[in-house]
């Protein structure tokens, strides 16, 4: 089959392009050439600005395709342009057309329903302008596109990500810092994606076009990691010791760009219909491709103080980092001493550490 990619020299590109040519497929690239990669660099490119309609139209001229993956640019103007003239049009969007995804107080209680499936509702005018801006889009694919397929991805991660999340953690470890705040404990649940993984996803879109034509899938890991397991995967991986000192996440403002949101509240796809009408299975498990990430980052540092710093608005300020853990550790050293009525307990049903059920004078 020939394929067009829109893309493909992103974080998940290489990765699609390769899988499509082992699939035996002819690729060609669409993109605007600024950013080139060795792995592509045998295929033909068609080079052009995938944000502008009349440039892609004159560029890409008549030409017809079987499949169409689009990954990057103006999704409904590219959806506009190829009307009629792709047999399978392959999609990505974002979480964010889901209502309340950067707007939690959109929901009564507020917080994203845990998990969210691709049925829930999507941001409408009332929602911020990015989030409306997304679902607005996806609509507009299946006007133009009526038998699309559309993944809502998450936060990407692996190499080649140009705003990592995970460089907030591996830049303080190779600076040797001795430690890291963390808010609420670390416990917040934000649905990510690794770059091999979410190919995959769309790799099995390619191969089932009658399954998938049409429908609407969120992607993302199989398992979602909390920040905590994250930051302490990534230690282990660099082999760094620190304390991960927690705070209330309105106080932890050095952990912010890992909190990527104004509240705790989580983040989850449900990812079932995905696993049960594609059969996707993570290639990577989490926890490795966690691992990867951080000994990607740390073979290839990001420049102090560069743009992607400035994206996922880390300072990396430690004088002030570490007078706000001297604070809070003043604060919190010396707690009253509390009478209770009685010592709270997690509940009689609980028997696992520290509760009395396991001391031997207790009666059971």
């Amino acid at each position: 089959m020939r394929v067009l990619v829109v893309g493909g020299t992103g974080p998940t590109g290489p990765a699609i392009v390769a899988g499509l040519e082992r699939r035996g497929h002819e690729v060609v690239i669409c993109h605007t050439g600024r950013h080139e990669l060795p792995e592509v660099e045998h295929l033909r490119h068609i080079h052009t600005d995938v944000r502008d309609e009349d440039a892609l139209r004159s560029t890409i001229g008549t030409e017809a395709w079987d499949v169409t993956v689009v990954t990057y640019g103006r999704l409904r103007t590219i959806a506009s342009v190829l009307r009629g003239r792709v047999g399978h049009f392959v999609s990505v969007g974002g979480g964010p057309a889901y209502r309340g995804y950067f707007d939690p107080w959109r929901h009564s209680p507020p917080g994203l329903p845990v998990p969210i499936a691709e049925d829930a509702p999507t941001s409408d005018e009332h929602d911020d302008g990015k989030s409306y801006r997304i679902a607005a889009t996806e609509q507009r694919l299946f006007e133009h596109q009526p038998e699309a397929t559309h993944f809502r991805y998450p936060w990407v991660y692996g190499p080649r990500q140009l705003a990592p999340r995970e460089w907030s953690i591996v830049r303080r470890i190779l600076d040797g810092r001795p430690h890291i705040v963390v808010p609420d404990g670390g416990a917040l649940l934000n649905v990510f994606g690794y770059v091999d993984n979410l190919a995959h996803a769309i790799l099995l879109a390619v191969d089932q076009p009658e399954a998938a034509k049409g429908e609407v899938f969120n992607a993302a890991d199989d398992e979602c990691l909390t920040i905590r397991q994250t930051v302490e995967i990534c230690a282990a991986e660099l082999g760094h010791a620190w304390e991960l000192i927690s705070m209330p996440a309105d106080l932890a403002r050095p952990a912010w760009p890992l909190l990527a949101g104004p509240t705790s509240h989580h983040r989850v796809y449900d990812t079932s219909k995905l696993r049960t009408v594609l059969g996707y299975r993570d290639v990577v498990p989490a926890r490795e491709a966690v691992a990867r990430t951080a000994r990607w980052l740390a073979e290839h540092p990001l420049e102090h103080g560069g743009e992607a710093e400035r994206i996922i608005e880390d300072p990396f300020d430690y004088p002030n980092e570490d007078r706000l853990i001297a604070w809070w550790n003043d604060a919190t050293a010396d707690p009253p001493s509390l009478d209770w009525t009685f010592d709270p307990g997690y509940g009689l049903a609980y028997a696992g550490p520290g509760t009395s059920y396991q001391r031997p004078d207790t009666p059971i």
